[in-house]
């Protein structure tokens, strides 16, 4: 087995937790819809999400586009800081990207938008241990399309069977084993740092 060289994390549910239920929670007090009629929106509106976590949509339009929408009365200040602050850090996965920082290159690989990438994820502490960062509103292309892996992969210069990938998400998992990459489904730590050390990435 080609030895890991890499180890490419995702980022929600992985480096942090997050709930969008917040940002809901924070509209309703600004709209004139309810709790549930906003939930329903958002909801029926998943195809706008995508083209803001793909850029084909500037924020200042999502932020149009949402407000509209929702009937919100926010000024985009407010916005923003509704909508971004809904990250929790997972302090077992801070403590393991320090760890594998003195052995391993170590990339970011996540779907998401200008807003939550400015002022969700770079402001987390381990963020500047990153050596590659592949964002899908920057190479307009999401998860688990093969674009953003590529993107991931190129940037890391490596072959991919020399990078272990961890994310969440089953479709993310597989399409990065169809890519070479040796893809872990995180599902707790300790199962983690088992299906690691399988791979012989010892944190």
């Amino acid at each position: 087995m080609t030895t890991i060289r890499a180890v490419i994390f995702d980022f929600g549910r992985v480096i942090c937790d997050f709930d969008i239920g917040l940002f809901f929670q924070r509209a309703a007090t600004r709209s004139a819809k309810s709790l549930r009629e906003l939930e329903a929106v958002m909801t029926s509106s998943m195809d706008v999400a995508r083209r803001y976590e793909t850029g084909l949509m500037t924020s200042d339009e999502f932020f149009g586009t949402i407000s509209r929408l929702a009937s919100l009365h926010m000024q985009k200040d407010e916005f923003v800081k509704a909508y971004a602050d809904i990250f929790t850090p997972i302090p077992a996965t801070f403590d393991l990207v320090k760890r594998l920082k003195a052995h391993y290159r170590l990339g970011l690989l996540s779907n998401t938008n200008e807003w939550h990438f400015e002022y969700g994820i770079r402001p987390v502490e381990i963020f500047p241990l990153f050596d590659t960062v592949s964002l899908s509103y920057v190479v307009r292309s999401m998860k688990p399309d093969r674009g953003i892996y590529d993107d991931a992969i190129a940037k890391l210069g490596l072959p991919p069977e020399a990078c272990a990938y961890i994310d969440d998400l089953p479709a993310n998992v597989e399409a990065g084993r169809a890519l070479g990459l040796h893809a872990i489904r995180y599902t707790t730590h300790e199962e983690l740092i088992a299906d690691l050390h399988r791979l012989g990435v010892d944190p």
